[in-house]
């Protein structure tokens, strides 16, 4: 079954220098659907993770930019992709130079970040490092917010971002017993801006998730439908009063447990110490009770449900990487798993180590093998 959507982005070339285990790579794709096999350390991951740093943020690894750069380069590394949206082709270019300057082209022009890729491409990602969400600390679960939120709202990261360091500023000021109040004042009112912004970025975006997943759920699907909610006390609030009440309210509290964070070492109160919390709809139970397999469908489910928001959102199918995702589900699952992304309409692109985890899609995809530095043809 092949579904059309209007704003379905493609990468039909891709081009890396120096990234990873890469010196030099130059490849064309013709399919919405792309699966790399090869042996374990033969750069399929790394492939994924050029792909994710079109996305603003760290990429799929979450790495310090200058550990792409392969050994024994230059230092810095390049990457550019051309995508096809409705018959016409972008270049986009990301990359690091040597002395850790980070750039960003659009058809050979500078770009300020990679939040300008937003336009043309929307990249999510699931990866193996992420099996252990719903059992792993609440860090882990704040991130994958951050990313849905990000799917959706490409300045959300930004934000995040800005209030991480303004909390790290407020906690500075504390432990150092700053006497002058003004500097506390202004730090918290700017904490206060940012966290409620977070915070109801966040609530958004799990709302709209759940509703499309309520509209949607099947019990008998392969990949059971998540009953997803934010845990957190600006995000309830936001749900009563409206932003600036509750943005003047979290600057009062602040203020008033200021002794109590200076003796803590860390602001206790806030986004950052939000959760986000899922249940297996079709059994009622939460994520982190359920079986290893149970948590691998349910995160596929919610992956899968992602996309179409980002799709209903932004009027944009993403580009969906996903790393490893086949070797661990059953025949029937890992078949009904290749429907459901071809269904999605988007451009998808998977790894594994057997070939034979792909065969259903024989015929439907651009099956590639890769070996050290090359992609060639299966």
């Amino acid at each position: 079954m092949t579904v059309a959507i209007k704003n379905a982005p493609r990468v039909r070339r891709l081009t890396l220098s120096d990234f990873r285990s890469y010196a030099a790579l130059d490849c064309r794709f013709e399919s919405p659907m792309i699966a790399l096999f090869g042996e374990n350390g033969a750069g399929k991951t790394n492939l994924l993770e050029a792909l994710s740093l079109f996305s603003p943020g760290r990429g799929l690894r979450r790495a310090e930019l200058a550990e792409c750069a392969r050994r024994g380069g230059s230092g810095g590394f390049a990457g550019s992709i051309e995508v096809e949206i409705d018959g016409a082709t972008t270049q986009l270019g990301h990359g690091l130079t040597a002395s850790g300057e980070r750039l960003f082209r659009i058809d050979r022009e500078p770009a300020t970040s990679a939040r300008a890729f937003a336009d043309y491409v929307r990249v999510l990602w699931l990866t193996p490092a992420m099996d252990g969400l719903f059992s792993g600390p609440a860090g882990e679960r704040r991130r994958f917010l951050d990313r849905l939120a990000l799917g959706v709202d490409a300045e959300h990261g930004a934000r995040a971002n800005r209030l991480e360091r303004a909390l790290r500023n407020r906690n500075r000021l504390l432990e150092e017993g700053v006497s002058d109040r003004r500097w506390l004042d202004a730090a918290e009112q700017e904490i206060a801006a940012l966290g409620v912004a977070v915070a109801a970025a966040r609530r958004e975006t799990v709302s709209r998730l759940a509703t499309l997943i309520a509209a949607g759920r099947n019990d008998a699907s392969s990949f059971p439908w998540a009953d997803v909610t934010i845990e957190g006390e600006l995000e309830q609030r936001l749900g009563l009063e409206p932003a600036l009440v509750v943005e003047e309210w979290y600057r009062g509290e602040l203020a008033a447990l200021r002794r109590r964070d200076a003796a803590a070492g860390r602001t206790l109160i806030g986004p950052q110490a939000s959760d986000l919390a899922v249940r297996h709809g079709p059994k009622n139970e939460a994520a982190r009770a359920c079986s290893t397999g149970e948590q691998k469908a349910l995160l596929m489910g919610l992956t899968l449900a992602h996309a179409k928001l980002v799709d209903a959102m932004t009027g944009q199918a993403p580009i969906l990487l996903l790393d490893e995702v086949a070797a661990h589900f059953d025949v029937k699952r890992r078949e009904a798993l290749y429907d459901e992304l071809q269904a999605l309409g988007g451009q998808v692109w998977m790894t594994g180590a057997d070939p034979a985890l792909f065969e259903p899609l024989w015929g439907r995809a651009e099956l590639l093998l890769v070996t050290p530095g090359r992609i060639t043809s299966a």
